[in-house]
C-alpha cells in the first residue's frame, strides 16, 4: 500500500470518527432537550402499543382515516382512564389526610364526641386503658407513641398533597404532553416503527423478532397487572359478601381498581372496609377476619400471581422477572414496573439471537 492509499484510508477513518463523534454529541444534546418529557412520552408509547389493536380495528371501520380514528381513541382513553384515575387519586389523598387528622385529634384530646356511648367504642377504650397500664410498667407511653405516629402520617401525607398542589401546573402540562404524544404515536406509530427498524443493522427477521418481543412484553405486563387486579377484586368482593359487609360488589370493584395503583394498591379499600366492618357495622371478629383475609390473601396474592402470569407468557424465569419488577421500580420509578420486564425480555431476545446465529455458526465452522 503506497502513501497515497494510506492517506485515503486515514482520511476515511477520520471522516468516520468525526461523523460518529458528532452524531453522539447531537444525540446527547437532543436527549437533554427531550429529557423533561421522556416519562410522559414513555407512558404514551406504552399505552399506544397496548390499545393499538383497537385502533387498528377502528381504522378499518373508518376506511383508513387515521386522524379521526386516533382522535376517537384518545378521547375514549381520557374519559375512561385518565379522568377517573385523577379523581380517585385526589379523593384518596384527601381522605387519608382527614383520617390521620381525626386520629390525632382523638388521641391528643381524648375527644370521642357522640361515639362515646357506642358499645364498641367503650370496649376499645377499656382495651386501650388496659394496654396502656401494661406498657407503663416498661416506661412506654402508648398515647404518645400513637400520637407521634399519627402526626408523622398526617404530616407526610399532607406534605405530599401540598407538593402535588404546588405542581398542579406541571402535572397538567405532562398530562397534555402524554395525551398529545399518544395521539400522534397512534396515528403515525406504524411509520415511526418502520423508520426505527431501518436504522438497526440487523437482518429483517431479527428486527421483526426483536420488536415482537417488545410488544409481547408490554402486553404481558399490562395484561398480567389487569388480571391480577381483577383476581384481587374478586377475592376481596367474596370476603366482603361472606362477612356481610354492605355494598360488597361496589367495594370489590373499587378494590380491583385500586389494585392497579403501584403504591397502596388494594390496601386502600380492604383496610378501611375491615375497620368499618369491625368497629361500626360489627361484630368485631368480622372486622378482624376481613383484615386477615385482606392481608394474607388479597394483599399478598399479587406478589406471586403477577410474576407468574407475566413469566408464563414471556417464558421468563419467575425469579428473574420478580427482581426485574422490583429493580425497575427502584431505578425508573412507577414506569419501571413495565420497563423492568421489557428490558429483561429484550436481553433474553438478544441472547437468544446470539446463541442461535453466532454461537451455532462458530460451532459449524
Amino acid at each position: 500500500m503506497n502513501s497515497e492509499e494510506n492517506a485515503i484510508v486515514n482520511r476515511n477513518w477520520l471522516v468516520t470518527v468525526f461523523f460518529f463523534a458528532l452524531l453522539l454529541i447531537i444525540l446527547y444534546l437532543v436527549y437533554l432537550i427531550f429529557s423533561p418529557f421522556l416519562t410522559a412520552v414513555a407512558w404514551a408509547a406504552i399505552l399506544a402499543i397496548v390499545v393499538y389493536p383497537f385502533y387498528a380495528w377502528l381504522l378499518k371501520l373508518l376506511k383508513g382515516r387515521r386522524t379521526p380514528a386516533a382522535l376517537i381513541v384518545t378521547v375514549l382513553i381520557t374519559i375512561l382512564i385518565v379522568l377517573p384515575a385523577i379523581r380517585a387519586s385526589f379523593f384518596l389523598s384527601q381522605e387519608t389526610v382527614e383520617l390521620a387528622r381525626t386520629l390525632r385529634t382523638a388521641v391528643e384530646g381524648n375527644e370521642l364526641g357522640g361515639w362515646a356511648g357506642t358499645p364498641w367504642v367503650q370496649e376499645v377504650v377499656r382495651l386501650w386503658d388496659k394496654v396502656s397500664k401494661e406498657l407503663a410498667v416498661f416506661e412506654i407511653d402508648l398515647r404518645s407513641s400513637v400520637l407521634q405516629g399519627a402526626q408523622m402520617a398526617s404530616g407526610f401525607v399532607a406534605s405530599q398533597v401540598k407538593s402535588i398542589a404546588q405542581n398542579v401546573l406541571l402535572f397538567a402540562i405532562n398530562l397534555v404532553i402524554a395525551l398529545f404524544s399518544f395521539f400522534f404515536l397512534l396515528r403515525d406509530g406504524e411509520e415511526l416503527s418502520e423508520n426505527v427498524r431501518s436504522l438497526l443493522p440487523m437482518d429483517p427477521a431479527h428486527k421483526k423478532r426483536l420488536f415482537q418481543n417488545i410488544v409481547n412484553a408490554l402486553f404481558a405486563v399490562v395484561h398480567g397487572a389487569l388480571i391480577t387486579a381483577m383476581v384481587q377484586g374478586l377475592l376481596a368482593g367474596l370476603g366482603y359478601w361472606a362477612l356481610g359487609l354492605s355494598f360488597a360488589i361496589l367495594l370489590g370493584v373499587a378494590t380491583a381498581f385500586t389494585a392497579l395503583f403501584p403504591i397502596g394498591g388494594s390496601f386502600l379499600v380492604w383496610f378501611p372496609a375491615s375497620v368499618y366492618l369491625g368497629l361500626v357495622q360489627g361484630p368485631l371478629w368480622k372486622g378482624l377476619a376481613l383484615f386477615a383475609w385482606g392481608a394474607l390473601i388479597v394483599g399478598s396474592i399479587d406478589n406471586f400471581l403477577k410474576p407468574l402470569l407475566i413469566g408464563n407468557r414471556l417464558r421468563l424465569p419467575v425469579l428473574f422477572l420478580f427482581f426485574s419488577i422490583l429493580g425497575g421500580l427502584r431505578m425508573f420509578g412507577i414506569i419501571g414496573l413495565i420497563l423492568g420486564p421489557v428490558l429483561l425480555a429484550l436481553l433474553v431476545a438478544l441472547l437468544d439471537l446470539y446463541m442461535k446465529d453466532y454461537v451455532k455458526l462458530e460451532e459449524r465452522t
